[in-house]
């Protein structure tokens, strides 16, 4: 159990380490900055962005945490060590859970909201000659590689060829919308992973712990059998 636990802890510093990583590119990212700081109040985008960066490194501070405990409580044998890994173990499965279930759920709001905000952006410049807005439908497509969409209304065209990089040829592959859509679900996926994986770990971790409190409860209790003062 000591071996499995320390192993177990090993993975789970990772896993909370890849996870800062992980929030930091989401929330520091040029293509999430982006988008976040032209989507309006009334777009949940921008609260969506903040809340999973804060909830990423919340949950990876809560892990490494969880890590170094157990570590520390296999080592030196201590029930107010392993019972604290626990704890870090069962606050991460608690905050886990919801994330997943609210990421099932909600399966597409954060591709819509991204998808919206750039929507809107585009509509902007079509109906406006705003240069503030030109310069962010250009940043948009410097970031994603893309250019323009299809829109129902047609007259695109000037709007592409004012925004859209140098030598970009608007093409169905080349779909901003598409492109975002995309790139949203191979980012996703990633996040997905690794929340299956630190549900794994943490209800492992907190059996593993369990085990090692009570090892140690009833071993402490042994040595103390059997044994006798002489008065």
């Amino acid at each position: 159990t000591k071996c499995q636990l320390l192993v177990t802890s090993l993975c789970v510093m990772l896993l909370g380490l890849s996870i800062a990583t992980l929030s930091t590119v989401t929330h520091y990212g040029l293509h999430f900055t982006l988008i976040s700081n032209v989507s309006l109040d009334s777009n949940s985008y921008r609260v969506i962005h903040h809340t999973a960066f804060y909830f990423g490194i919340c949950l990876s501070m809560t892990l490494i945490l969880a890590a170094l405990l157990s570590s520390a409580a296999t080592v030196r044998e201590s029930q107010c060590l392993t019972a604290m890994g626990f704890f870090c173990f069962a606050l991460a499965f608690c905050g886990l859970v919801p994330a997943a279930c609210w990421r099932y759920i909600h399966s597409t709001e954060v591709e819509d909201s991204m998808m919206d905000v750039y929507d809107f952006v585009y509509e902007e410049v079509r109906r406006n000659t705003s240069s503030f807005r030109r310069h962010e439908l250009t940043a948009i497509h410097e970031a994603f590689l893309c250019c323009g969409k299809h829109s129902p209304f047609g007259d695109t065209t000037n709007v592409e060829h004012k925004t859209c990089p140098p030598g970009q040829v608007h093409n169905e592959g080349q779909d901003c919308l598409r492109e975002i859509q995309d790139f949203l679900k191979k980012h996703m996926g990633f996040v997905f992973s690794f929340l299956g994986m630190a549900i794994g770990f943490t209800v492992y971790g907190m059996i593993l712990t369990s085990f090692l409190w009570f090892s140690i409860h009833f071993n402490s209790n042994l040595y103390r059998k059997g044994k006798y003062i002489l008065r």
